[in-house]
């Protein structure tokens, strides 16, 4: 009998509620980060690199390397591994430092 690794460890971890990624719609559970949430949906990578614009998700998963940068709730260079992810949040992919607007 298959069973879901939530099943496996007794969690119950509550209703789901909907997050957006650049305006797709995105389901996530009590308890995630917001990239536990991105990878749930197969979304990957969420930011490009500044000099060459290649795409980045979350690499280490515990804060250290960056790599997981998102703009979240219009505030960008927020680390997705880290943020718990909450009712109504707007994730949009960080082109770059995140500061784009904030032109010299």
């Amino acid at each position: 009998m298959a069973r879901t690794p939530a099943e496996l460890v007794g969690a119950n971890p509550g209703s789901s509620f909907e997050i957006t990624m650049d305006g797709r719609p995105v389901t996530a559970l009590p308890g995630q980060s917001v990239a536990a949430a991105l990878w749930s949906a197969g979304i990957l990578a969420w930011r490009t690199t500044r000099n060459t614009g290649r795409p980045r998700g979350a690499f280490c998963g515990i804060g250290q390397c960056y790599d997981c940068l998102a703009t979240i709730n219009g505030e960008p260079n927020r680390r997705a591994c880290l943020v718990p992810a909450r009712p109504g949040d707007a994730i949009t992919t960080q082109e770059g430092h995140g500061h784009a607007r904030l032109s010299v």
